[in-house]
C-alpha cells in the first residue's frame, strides 16, 4: 500500500519542473512532471518525490487532521 501525503506548494521552479511544498513544518522539493496547472498555494497530494494530483484545501486539511489524529503528525494547520 502507498501512502501520499498533503502538502502546500509553497515556490514552483518552472525551468526545472519542480515545487518546494511543505507538510507541516519539513519542507521538501517534488517533481510536478505528473501535474498540470499547479500554482503557489495549491495542495498537491506527494509521494516519493512526486506530486500525483492536485487536491482542495478542505481535503487536504481532513486528511493532516486524521494524520495527527492518528499520532503521524504534529496536528498543526497547513
Amino acid at each position: 500500500m502507498c501512502l501520499a501525503l498533503p502538502a502546500r506548494v509553497l515556490a514552483i521552479d518552472h525551468s526545472t519542473d519542480t515545487a518546494t511544498v511543505a507538510v507541516g513544518e519539513v519542507k521538501k522539493e517534488v517533481s510536478l512532471s505528473l501535474v498540470e496547472e499547479v500554482e503557489v498555494d495549491d495542495f498537491v497530494l506527494i509521494h516519493v518525490g512526486y506530486a500525483l494530483n492536485k487536491i482542495d484545501q478542505e481535503e487536504a486539511v481532513k486528511a493532516l487532521e486524521l494524520f495527527a489524529e492518528a499520532g503521524l503528525m504534529d496536528g498543526k494547520k497547513p
